[in-house]
């Protein structure tokens, strides 16, 4: 029998819950083993865990709220809010960068399949870009500085 819609609910704010605490052990609760990560093209939920693990090394005080969520049929869509500051290395497709010390406030999207009462499969939709012009890493020209005026 499918879940209901608010328990796909609750199963998500149990995952971001369990995040925003670094509980990575209530993963094999919420998670399925074989989970599809089409954001980082990966499979199980090891590999997933470990994308924590860095993320957390990279921004210790990485924190998101739930700012939205709809649920209808298996799928949960989550719009959130996240903060952390950059203090540790982030290792990020075989770069290494040092920490820059700068806080860091984002907004992402994502969409999650729920099966078995678990996170089966998974979408993310975030400007990765804005976050590395946050932290430094990428800076506009002078032209861009004209096109993209800071608000």
């Amino acid at each position: 029998m499918p879940m209901s819609l608010e328990e796909n609910k609750a199963i998500v704010h149990g995952f971001v819950e369990a995040y925003n605490n670094r509980s990575l052990d209530l993963f094999d609760d919420l998670v399925a083993s074989d989970y599809i990560d089409h954001a980082h093209q990966q499979q199980g939920l090891e590999s997933f865990k470990r994308l924590f693990e860095l993320a957390f090394t990279a921004f210790p005080d990485w924190h998101e709220n739930i700012e939205d969520i709809i649920a209808e049929d298996d799928k949960v869509w989550v719009r959130v809010k996240a903060t952390g500051t950059h203090t540790g290395e982030w290792n990020i497709s075989g770069v290494t960068l040092s920490p820059t010390g700068k806080k860091v406030t984002m907004m992402m999207v994502f969409i999650w399949r729920i099966a078995g009462g678990k996170l089966a499969e998974g979408w993310e939709v975030d400007d990765g870009l804005d976050l590395f012009k946050q932290i430094g890493v990428i800076e506009y020209t002078e032209k861009g500085k004209r096109i993209f005026q800071e608000m």
